[in-house]
C-alpha cells in the first residue's frame, strides 16, 4: 500500500519532549530507586523545564507574536502548541510536587536528610546561621524599592528573588520592594547534625526586618523568572568577527522577554499582577502582542534543580554506589602507547562503563609529550574547566607542535566557556577556528599526525559524546579509535573544510553532514525497503537522542510498509508513531530512562547479510542533518560489531530502564516491577552486555 502523509503518523516534537520529561520524573516517583537518586531525578525534571521554556516555548511565543498560523507535521498550530503544552505542564508540576512533599522529603527526614525554616533550628545551629547571615550574607543583599523614584529593577533569567510588601508604621503606607537571592552563595545552609539544611530564601526573609529598618514586613513570597535565551544566527550574514558577534549576543539575551514566572502559591494576587505588569513593560513588541508569560505556581521551594546539590550528601546507603570505569583490556599496559595499541587494530570504547581518563584523555596526552606527534587537529563543542585535554592541547602548542581546534562558540549555554577556551589556546599558540555561522560544529573528532618508520601515519577518534571529562561520567557514549587510511583521509579533509576553503560534498567513509549524510542515510533505508519488498531479509536499528526528521519519518514508514522490521531506540523526542494497522506495524519505538543519560548513536542497516554499523554525533533532526557538522564512521571490526550485537540485544531485551511507545502516542514502561538489573548495571559490571564479548 502506499503512504499518506497524515496527521497521524506524526506527533508533535513539543509534547513528545514533555513525554521524555514524564519519563525522567516517573524515575523520580519510583520507589526502586534509591531516595537519593530520585531526589536527583526530581531536580532533573526542573532544569530541563527551564530549558525548555527558554528556547522552545519561547520560539512558539514568538511565532504566535509574528502571526504564523501553519501547523506542524502533526497538525497542530503554535497557539495550539502552547495551550497544550500549559495543560501538560502544570499536571506536570503538579506531580513533581506531591512526589517531593509526601514522598521524598519525609523519606529522607526519617533517614537524617531534612529541610528545616529557621525556627525549627534552635542552640548552636541557630547561632550559627544568625552568625553566618551577620558576616556573609547580609553584606551582599541589596532590597531594591519599587517606588516613583526606584524603577522596578531588572530581573535576571532564573534568579531567585523575595516578592517583600512592607508598611510604614508611620506614614501609614504599603511599599513593594525585590531582594534578590544570590547565586555566589550555597542554596542549602548547614543547620545541625547530621544533615539538616535551610534554604538561603528562608534565611534571608526571617532578616528582612534588619534590610528594612523601621518598616512592618507584611510578608515577602519567593518569585522566579524564566526568559527567552536561544541564540539565532539563521538570518546573520558571515561576519567579520564571529567571537565578538557572539559575545554581543550572549550579553544581548539576558534581556530577553520573560516566558516563564514561578511563584510561591502564597503570593496574593495583586503581587502577582504587580509583578507582570512591571515584566511586561520591558518588552513591548510591535505588531501582534506577545502571549502573557507562563505562571506556574510552586510550594514553598522554588528552583528544585537545586536538589541536586542535596542529592550528593554522604549518604551512601540513600545512593546508587559508586563504580570505577574499567580500564579497557587494550590499554591495560601502560608500557604501550594507545598508537601502539590502535596500530593493531581498531578499538571501540563504551562510555562511562569504561575509563575515558585511561583513554581519550591518555590519547591527547601522549600526543602532546610524544616528539614523533607533528601536529593534533580537534573539534571542542563543549568541555569542561578541569579536563585533561584542553591542557594537553596546551602543552602541545607549547612544544612546537601544530595544534588545531575548531571552538563552537554558538554550543548553546556553553557560549561563555567557549569564548574563555578560545582566547586561552590562541594566547598559548594554537591555531583556533570556529566554524562557520550558519552552522555549528558538533562533530566529536580527533586527528593526531605522527611520524614513523615508514612514512607519515594519522590516527583518529571519532566520538558521540563530548571531549568533556565531567560528562564523560554521567553520558553513556561511544569512541571509535582507529587509524585506518581512507578513515584518517576523510577526517584531514573534514579539518581542511573546517579550518579552511571547501565545497567538498563526498567522503570515502565517514558520512559528514550537511555534506551527504542526509542522503547516505535515506539510501540506506531505501536498501533495506527494496530488500524486503525482494523477499530477502531487512532490518534497521538505530539509537538515537531525537527522531524528528519528516523525511526520515517518512522513509522509515515507507520501509516499514515494505516489510523491514524497525527497532528506535530513543531517548528523548520521537514523532514517528509507531505500530500503527497497516503502516508502522514493524516499528518498534523504546527509551532507556536511568542512572546515565544515554547519548551513544548507532546505526545498524543489515545489507543483505553484510550488516553496517555507524556510530557518530547526529540525531535524526533536521538541525543535525541539515544545520550542523555531524560525522559518523563505520565500524568495520567484526569482533567490535559483536559488542554492539550484545548491546543492542541488552537494549532490546531490557525489562527494567525501558519504555516502549505506542500507537496512540503514549509511552508505557515495559515492566514497572521488575527487579531484574537495567543495562546500566549490566554495563557497569560488562562494559559490552555479555561475558563472552567483554
Amino acid at each position: 500500500m502506499s503512504i499518506a502523509t497524515g496527521e497521524s503518523l506524526f506527533i508533535n516534537r513539543e509534547l513528545s519532549w514533555l513525554d521524555f520529561n514524564d519519563r525522567v520524573l516517573a524515575e523520580a516517583r519510583d520507589s526502586r530507586n534509591r531516595l537519593l537518586e530520585r531526589l536527583r531525578f526530581l531536580s532533573i525534571v526542573s532544569s530541563n523545564l527551564d530549558e525548555f521554556y527558554m528556547v522552545r516555548v519561547a520560539g512558539l511565543r514568538r511565532q504566535i507574536a509574528a502571526g504564523v498560523t501553519a501547523s506542524a507535521a502533526d497538525g497542530l498550530p503554535p497557539r495550539e502548541q502552547l495551550e497544550r503544552i500549559e495543560e501538560r505542564v502544570r499536571a506536570m508540576l503538579d506531580q513533581q510536587r506531591r512526589c517531593l512533599e509526601t514522598e521524598l522529603l519525609p523519606a529522607i527526614a526519617e533517614r537524617g536528610l531534612r529541610i528545616a525554616s529557621p525556627d525549627e533550628v534552635e542552640g548552636d545551629a541557630r547561632a550559627r546561621i544568625e552568625r553566618r547571615f551577620q558576616r556573609e550574607i547580609f553584606p551582599i543583599l541589596t532590597p531594591l524599592a519599587v517606588d516613583p523614584a526606584h524603577p522596578f529593577p531588572y530581573i535576571s533569567n532564573l534568579s531567585l528573588s523575595l516578592a517583600v510588601e512592607l508598611r510604614d508604621p508611620a506614614r501609614r503606607t504599603e511599599h513593594f520592594a525585590r531582594v534578590k537571592v544570590p547565586k555566589s552563595l550555597p542554596r542549602w545552609l548547614p543547620a545541625g547534625e547530621p544533615f539538616t539544611f535551610v534554604p538561603l530564601e528562608r534565611v534571608i526573609g526571617e532578616h528582612l526586618s534588619v534590610l528594612f529598618p523601621g518598616m512592618e514586613i507584611i510578608g515577602w513570597f519567593p518569585f522566579r523568572v524564566t526568559r527567552y535565551s536561544d541564540i539565532d544566527l539563521a538570518n546573520v550574514e558571515e561576519p567579520e568577527d564571529l567571537l565578538a558577534m557572539i559575545q554581543e549576543e550572549v550579553f544581548r539575551r539576558r534581556f530577553g522577554e520573560v516566558v516563564r514566572l514561578e511563584v510561591n502559591d502564597r503570593m496574593p494576587g495583586h503581587l502577582r499582577t504587580l509583578l507582570l505588569a512591571e515584566l511586561r513593560e520591558e518588552h513591548r513588541i510591535e505588531g501582534s502582542p506577545m502571549p502573557e508569560p507562563a505562571i506556574h505556581e510552586a510550594g514553598d521551594l522554588l528552583d528544585l534543580a537545586d536538589l541536586s546539590m542535596l542529592a550528593d550528601v554522604d549518604l551512601p546507603e540513600l545512593r546508587n554506589s559508586p563504580f570505577i570505569p574499567i580500564v579497557p583490556a587494550e590499554f591495560a599496559d601502560p608500557s604501550r602507547t594507545v598508537f601502539d595499541v590502535v596500530r593493531e587494530g581498531d578499538v571501540l570504547l563504551h562510555h562511562p562503563f569504561e575509563s575515558f581518563t585511561a583513554t581519550v584523555e591518555r590519547f591527547f596526552e601522549e600526543a602532546a609529550r610524544d616528539p614523533q606527534v607533528l601536529a593534533i587537529k580537534t573539534t571542542l563543542y563543549r568541555t569542561s574547566g578541569d579536563t585533561a585535554i584542553v591542557q594537553a592541547l596546551v602543552d602541545a602548542a607549547q612544544a612546537g607542535k601544530q595544534v588545531a581546534v575548531i571552538i563552537e562558540l554558538k554550543a548553546r549555554f556553553d557560549e561563555e566557556n567557549n569564548i574563555a577556551w578560545a582566547r586561552m589556546l590562541e594566547g598559548y599558540g594554537a591555531h583556533v577556528s570556529y566554524g562557520l555561522t550558519q552552522l555549528k560544529t558538533h562533530a566529536k573528532v580527533a586527528l593526531v599526525v605522527r611520524s614513523e618508520l615508514g612514512g607519515i601515519r594519522r590516527y583518529v577518534h571519532i566520538g558521540t559524546g563530548n571531549y568533556d571529562s565531567r560528562r564523560a561520567r554521567l553520558y553513556t557514549d561511544f569512541g571509535l579509535f582507529t587509524c585506518r587510511d581512507d578513515v584518517a583521509a576523510d577526517a584531514s579533509d573534514l579539518f581542511n573544510s573546517l579550518t579552511g576553503y571547501s565545497g567538498q560534498r563526498k567522503y570515502r567513509t565517514l558520512l559528514v553532514a550537511p555534506a551527504d549524510m542526509r542522503d547516505q542515510l535515506l539510501a540506506r533505508i531505501d536498501r533495506e525497503a527494496l530488500a524486503a519488498r525482494a523477499g530477502r531479509p531487512a532490518r534497521i536499528v538505530a539509537k538515537v537522542n531525537a527522531l524528528v526528521d519528516e523525511d526520515v519519518v517518512h522513509a522509515l514508514l515507507a520501509a516499514a510498509d515494505a516489510g523491514v522490521v524497525i527497532d528506535l531506540i530513543v531517548r528523548g523526542i520521537c514523532c514517528l508513531r509507531p505500530g500503527v494497522p497497516d503502516v508502522s506495524e514493524s516499528i518498534r519505538v523504546r527509551s532507556i530512562v536511568g542512572r546515565f543519560l544515554e547519548h551513544s548513536r548507532l546505526w545498524y542497516f543489515s545489507h543483505d547479510g553484510e550488516p553496517e554499523y555507524f556510530v557518530g554525533s547526529a540525531d535524526w533532526m533536521p538541525r543535525n542533518l541539515d544545520r550542523r557538522v555531524e560525522v559518523f564512521a563505520p565500524v568495520y571490526d567484526e569482533r567490535l560489531q559483536r559488542r554492539l550485537d550484545a548491546l543492542i540485544e541488552l537494549w532490546l531485551a531490557d525489562e527494567r530502564q525501558s519504555w516502549d511507545l505506542g500507537p496512540d502516542g503514549s509511552w508505557r514502561r515495559v515492566s514497572p516491577h521488575s527487579e531484574a538489573p537495567g543495562p546500566h548495571e549490566v554495563l557497569i559490571r560488562r562494559p559490552w552486555g555479555t561475558q563472552s564479548t567483554a
